[in-house]
């Protein structure tokens, strides 16, 4: 039996050694913390991002570079840009992509003209003419729209969604595709990963019972994938036959269908779209597709049928945390700079960083009529909450506010001067101007930007304005709540 002084002495031999071991896991800890922050500092691009991720790496010395690793680090773009190292063999398929006639900048109205230099070189792609761009309002206009073109499809169908909803409206979707397969047309279907995952009404497993090929974008948990679990496709694209397009802010989901009681179901935008434009749509489908799956869609099938339709100018405009980050920010700054006379914004989710802050705010300085459409209630509290943080900003400076009575309205639209029209999938935050993937549609046409421009008014006039003295009449309580909700503005 070992003495009580050799005990003493053993473990006074072994307190050496843990103290040794806790000093150099604390050394480690520390320089491991210094590299995550020095990493934010010098990479992440936006400073509300960057100071947020060094208060979570210091706050959590331990779990914070972790979190940092996983979730802070962009691999996305680096795998986006591999894939489309041969790009060009995508965008240009042999003797499949007609060449089109690109307007000429100097035919378009004066202040309007450095816009689309703009966004030709922050998209590089040229501006498309003889397009025809048909407004659907609400789902009870689009989804049978889009149905209609499926069910006529004779060749291929491509199909993005960024939620798919198995149920209700979604069932006679997850029909029309599954009858198409029967008849021997291509069909693909793409949805993001964390509605499938997250759901138990995702259209998914019935998809894929039925033959449809189904894909997921992006799923994040794969460990080696989770860093990329907040980078999301939001893009909404039907492509049918290479020849008609739809693009918007719809999902196909069941709120957005309420035939039984219409006044209750959500609100959105969606466009049926033809003419050349459609093949820059086709083109970021056809990516997205070969993104998820490594499949490249090629032969008869899928072949470009767009042709001239119309009279309206028009450019796709890709974004996402690729190489295509910031795109959708360059074009709203330089839409805003280009107002004139009237700015209409119609958004869901309104949470902009400064530099959109502040060109709003010289639009309305400049005389610019500058109107914000909102839903007076969100369906996220804290991006709701993160919004009102912010509103006194806009409104000080002579930009109106109004808030629409629910039922809740996820539109988007951008309107200059009832000439220039900007629509699709992105929302005024950081989620959809950095994180997510997105798609909205440019056009240059005086008849279509007076037609969306009538339709903003007729929404505003069933809106209330929001004042800046009833902004600051907020409890305190709410007021320290909602600030607290901006300060995670970066990801919402």
């Amino acid at each position: 039996m070992e003495s009580p002084l050799g005990v003493i002495a053993s473990a006074g031999a072994a307190e050496p050694f843990w103290t040794w071991l806790s000093a150099l896991a604390s050394a480690g800890i520390l320089a491991v913390a210094v590299w995550a922050s020095g990493h934010a500092l010098v990479f992440k691009r936006d400073a509300r991002s960057a100071a947020l991720w060094v208060i979570v790496i210091w706050l959590m010395p331990a779990a914070g570079p972790i979190l940092y690793y996983l979730l802070g680090i962009n691999r996305v773009r680096r795998r986006a840009t591999a894939l489309r190292e041969d790009r060009l063999g995508i965008r240009q398929p042999p003797a499949t992509m007609p060449v089109y006639h690109e307007p000429r900048e100097d035919r378009l109205e004066p202040n309007l003209r450095g816009l689309a230099v703009l966004v030709k070189k922050v998209t590089g792609q040229p501006l498309l003419g003889c397009n025809r761009i048909e407004p659907l309002v609400n789902g009870e206009k689009a989804f049978p729209a889009m149905l209609q073109a499926i069910r006529e499809a004779q060749l291929s169908v491509g199909l993005a969604s960024y939620i798919f909803d198995g149920k209700g409206i979604g069932q006679e979707f997850v029909g029309a595709l599954a009858e198409l397969i029967r008849r021997g047309v291509q069909v693909r279907v793409l949805i993001d990963d964390v509605y499938v995952r997250f759901s138990f009404s995702s259209a998914y497993k019935s998809l894929v019972r039925a033959g449809v090929p189904t894909a997921v974008f992006n799923p994040p948990l794969i460990p080696a994938r989770l860093h990329a679990a907040h980078l999301r496709n939001h893009r909404k694209v039907l492509i049918v036959d290479g020849r008609v397009g739809f693009t918007g802010g719809m999902n196909i989901h069941r709120p957005y269908w309420r035939p039984e009681q219409p006044a209750a179901a959500f609100q959105d935008l969606h466009f049926r779209i033809e003419g050349p434009v459609v093949s820059q749509l086709f083109e970021v489908f056809q990516e997205d597709w070969r993104f998820a799956t490594g499949e490249t869609l090629g032969g008869e099938a899928w072949q470009l049928r767009a042709a001239a339709a119309g009279s309206t100018p028009a450019r796709a405009i890709e974004a996402g945390p690729d190489e295509s980050l910031d795109r959708l920010r360059w074009v709203f700054l330089g839409a805003l700079n280009a107002a004139r006379r009237s700015v209409r914004l119609w958004t869901p989710y309104f949470v902009p960083d400064p530099s959109l802050i502040a060109a709003l705010n010289a639009a309305a300085l400049r005389g610019v009529t500058v109107d914000i459409l909102l839903p007076e209630r969100l369906d996220h509290a804290m991006v709701q909450w993160a919004c009102m943080a912010q509103l006194w900003q806009v409104l000080e400076h002579g930009c109106r506010v109004w808030l629409r009575p629910p039922p809740f309205d996820h539109s988007k639209l951008l309107v200059i001067d009832e000439s220039w029209i900007c629509f699709g999938s992105a929302n005024w935050d950081a989620r959809s101007l950095r994180l997510n993937f997105e798609l909205n549609v440019e056009c240059y046409d005086a008849t279509l930007g007076t037609q969306m421009a009538g339709l903003f008014d007729q929404v505003r006039a069933q809106a209330r304005l929001l004042t800046k003295t009833e902004l600051d009449s907020r409890a305190l309580p709410i007021k320290l709540r909602d600030g607290f909700a901006r300060l995670f503005a970066p990801y919402l």
